[in-house]
């Protein structure tokens, strides 16, 4: 028996799903998602092969899009805990637990990246830059230069593990699509919210 609401089901329609393959929504905030931590980390390793004013705009290009990859995960947790947007893992036992844990861990890392991106930033006394406007710092407390040093570090090495860990859930992936041959990749991509 069915015990979805009627809330549930329409939500779920409007949103282009019909209950086994994630919404349209949530394959965009997924995919978003991606982009930004990839291009992040590109730039944050880059920017240092560059002159001063280039370095800077690279600089504040990852601020800024920090600071969307922190729109975009609060918009996928906010848009996951809506019900009728959850969608039954096709794994089971340890695998379906292992998949979990890793979603959760990579939420967890994504959290910590981005207060650290914004507490670093403001506790040296700079606004967050956003695509030529600076987002100013709500406490306006300024750390020592030794703290704004270990935290940055911190985010560099949390951006480091974040990395790691999506390598492995897109080797995992490939793993179910090729080897395993199951819908755990195929559902969350664009074509399953197509209507057939």
């Amino acid at each position: 028996m069915d015990d979805r609401t009627g809330f549930d089901i329409a939500t779920r329609i409007v949103a282009g799903d019909d209950g086994t393959n994630y919404d349209g929504v949530a394959i965009f905030l997924h995919w978003a998602t991606a982009a930004l931590v990839i291009a992040n980390f590109a730039l944050a390793q880059v920017w240092d092969w560059f002159a001063k004013p280039t370095r800077g705009l690279l600089e504040d290009t990852h601020m800024s899009f920090g600071v969307l990859l922190t729109l975009v995960i609060i918009a996928r947790l906010v848009w996951r805990w809506i019900p009728g947007h959850q969608v039954s893992s096709l794994e089971a036992g340890w695998v379906r637990l292992a998949s979990k844990a890793t979603h959760y861990l990579l939420y967890v890392l994504l959290a910590a990246e981005a207060a650290l991106g914004f507490t670093f930033r403001w506790g040296a006394g700079r606004p967050m830059a956003f695509f030529g406007s600076g987002i100013p710092s709500p406490v306006g407390e300024v750390f020592g230069r030794p703290m704004v040093h270990q935290l940055r570090e911190f985010h560099q090495w949390i951006g480091w593990t974040i990395i790691v860990i999506a390598l492995l859930h897109a080797l995992a992936a490939l793993y179910h699509h090729y080897v395993l041959k199951d819908r755990v990749l195929q559902r969350m991509l664009p074509s399953a919210t197509v209507r057939k």
